[in-house]
């Protein structure tokens, strides 16, 4: 087995994974280096979720490999997978996917309280990704009584909380305002940049790769040539804490 470029932080080699018997990718490779902003552009259905799931762990790609910071991730138990996502990933989806028994604090805050974090210092991060996000406001509030834009802000804090080594972000502006959509996107990038912290950022609107370094295009599960995003300037910085 071959390892991965020297220069790569996560690397994927000839993916391959069928969903319900219908293949959704077929032979993807791809890299991404250290603090680097990749964006995973494509028509809905061309296989960036599933791309994302595989990079992240949270599936098993049926051939190829994926490695994180020189280890494989692709032959981990799935045990082993979990603890992975949880002490050096964050995600964050099309969809919000908080818990509705949870305050939008805590439930930012809730990557933090899972690794042990103390309670005042997970709120207190949580708040500032929060106030970032221009949701502060709401922090003690339920998702139940938040619109859907406003529950999207909180699970794209909760994906930042902690400074996890990698975001993986599907689609995070899908179900925002064209307004919104720019500010949760120039977060991501701030944060990226920063802090260091890697981002995959799926996404099927064309502007999304205008807050990337570079761009992989997916067609039909497979990877047409990267683009190189254009410098669109020096983004906003994240907040001092984070």
């Amino acid at each position: 087995m071959v390892a991965p470029p020297d220069n790569d932080m996560l690397f994927a080699r000839s993916l391959r994974h069928s969903l319900r018997g219908s293949p959704a990718l077929l032979g993807v490779t791809v890299g991404v280096r250290q603090g680097e902003i990749l964006g995973v552009v494509g028509p809905r259905g061309s296989g960036k979720t599933t791309l994302l799931r595989c990079l992240s762990g949270q599936i098993a790609p049926d051939e190829g490999e994926v490695w994180f910071d020189g280890g494989r991730v692709h032959t981990l138990p799935e045990a082993a997978r979990d603890l992975l996502r949880r002490e050096r990933f964050g995600w964050v989806g099309s969809e919000p996917a908080l818990l509705p028994e949870l305050t939008a604090w805590e439930n930012a805050a809730l990557p933090l309280l899972m690794r042990g974090v103390r309670p005042r210092a997970a709120r207190a991060e949580a708040q500032e990704w929060l106030d970032r996000l221009d949701i502060g406001g709401a922090a003690r509030r339920h998702p139940g009584v938040l619109l859907l834009p406003e529950q999207q802000r909180v699970a794209v804090a909760r994906a930042l909380v902690g400074t996890p080594a990698v975001v993986f972000a599907d689609d995070p502006a899908a179900p925002l305002h064209h307004s919104d959509r720019a500010q949760v996107l120039r977060t991501l990038a701030s944060a990226a940049r920063s802090h260091g912290m890697t981002v995959v950022l799926a996404g099927s609107d064309p502007a999304t790769a205008g807050y990337t370094d570079r761009t992989v295009t997916l067609r039909d599960g497979r990877t047409d040539s990267p683009v190189h995003a254009p410098d669109h300037g020096t983004p906003d910085p994240a907040p001092a804490n984070a």
